[in-house]
């Protein structure tokens, strides 16, 4: 009896263990032959196309392009809208030209010439006819300057309507940035300096403000109307001369960032000393073309990045060459000699004559023609040479 007892419990214990191998079998047939997608290091998700165009549509980018001893500011909004404050000298039109296509441009959304000096309008008929624009603003002033002529024949031909820069504008292209215009406030000036457009631009918490050319006197209308000048870079006005930047000006701004658009070697000792002495005693980062080149600050709405390094407080200094010129106009306004016997230099494409083959304006020019006054195509002395 206890026999038969004894073989009925080894077979439950066989039938038990081959039960037991068999689930061990499978389970290990399972796992080998099917992982399980949980037991798999996950990848982070990638970002997708949509998400990379949205991230640089989040940016405000500002090139303080270098055309020497003038002014052109590219500006890209965070929705691709394009605005341009001036373009540079008459010599310069097509450099302009030039870097707006490299970076894409098809249409200028909003154009402002901030004052009908050539080395802020000279290229803007080149840029007029290149572009598809949207609106133009300029101060209520007129030049006789046959640059001034070229920008009004322009536009004329494009059908386009002058809309009046002054404070209190405020222009709307993107609604992800507020641009207002702080300047001019007055019907008239003496000075055409005076008469710039002076722009800020606000992108989240981070602000730009351009000047222009705009003098103390603009500057102290500014403050004595309460507006709200604080920004984070400060294009400096009237690249970096003397009769700009006030001590109080600085202080209503309090940039962490100044931008000097300056020629290299220019002809009046730009930036002056006493405005470098200022922004070196308020630690105040410095940007300049005449070191930096092409100067590029993007925004992200809270951080403010550049392109290239930090410049000098160096002033600028009048060279020999600059000496010359001053000379020359001097000895022009001076002299008996008829003034048709004077020897200018001009190029073919430029609008203006200059008194010096040295003037900065020429640097980029490949192509420098000389001749007696009486005989030169051009009309329109150049500024630069002419102050």
């Amino acid at each position: 009896m206890q026999h038969k007892q004894a073989i009925q419990i080894s077979k439950i214990l066989l039938c038990l263990l081959i039960s037991l191998s068999l689930i061990i079998i499978a389970a290990c047939g399972v796992s080998t032959d099917s992982p399980q997608s949980d037991s798999l290091p996950k990848s982070p998700p990638a970002q997708s196309q949509e998400e990379e165009v949205s991230s640089a549509q989040n940016q405000l980018k500002v090139h303080f392009i270098d055309v020497g001893q003038a002014d052109s500011i590219l500006i890209q909004t965070p929705e691709g809208k394009v605005m341009l404050i001036d373009a540079g000298n008459n010599e310069d039109g097509d450099f302009v030209v030039s870097y707006l296509k490299s970076q894409g441009v098809e249409k200028i959304d909003v154009l402002v010439g901030t004052h009908p000096h050539e080395d802020h309008i000279g290229g803007m008929d080149d840029v007029i006819y290149s572009f598809n624009i949207g609106k133009i603003y300029m101060p209520k002033v007129a030049s006789t300057t046959r640059t001034y002529e070229d920008v009004l024949t322009a536009i004329k031909s494009k059908n386009l309507k002058v809309s009046t820069a002054k404070a209190g504008v405020t222009i709307d292209i993107d609604p992800k940035i507020k641009i207002e215009m702080l300047a001019p406030n007055s019907e008239t000036y003496d000075d055409l300096n005076n008469y710039s457009a002076v722009i800020r631009i606000t992108y989240g918490k981070t602000a730009f403000l351009f000047e222009g050319d705009a003098e103390s006197l603009s500057e102290k209308e500014m403050l004595k109307k309460g507006y709200d000048l604080k920004a984070d870079v400060l294009k400096i006005g009237h690249h970096g001369s003397s009769s700009s930047t006030t001590s109080e000006f600085l202080a209503a701004v309090s940039p962490k960032y100044a931008v000097i658009s300056v020629g290299k070697n220019n002809d009046y000792g730009h930036p002056a000393k006493t405005t470098m002495d200022k922004l070196k005693t308020e630690n105040i980062i410095v940007y300049r073309t005449d070191e930096c080149g092409t100067i590029t600050a993007t925004s992200d709405g809270a951080n403010i990045s550049f392109n290239c390094k930090p410049g000098t407080y160096n002033s600028g200094a009048l060279s020999s060459s600059n000496s010359s010129i001053s000379s020359s106009v001097s000895n022009i306004n001076k002299s008996s000699t008829k003034s048709s016997e004077i020897t200018v230099y001009w190029t073919p494409n430029g609008k203006s004559y200059h008194y010096s083959k040295e003037c900065s304006t020429l640097s980029r020019s490949k192509t420098i023609l000389s001749g007696p006054l009486s005989k030169c195509p051009k009309s329109d002395p150049c500024d630069v040479c002419v102050h």
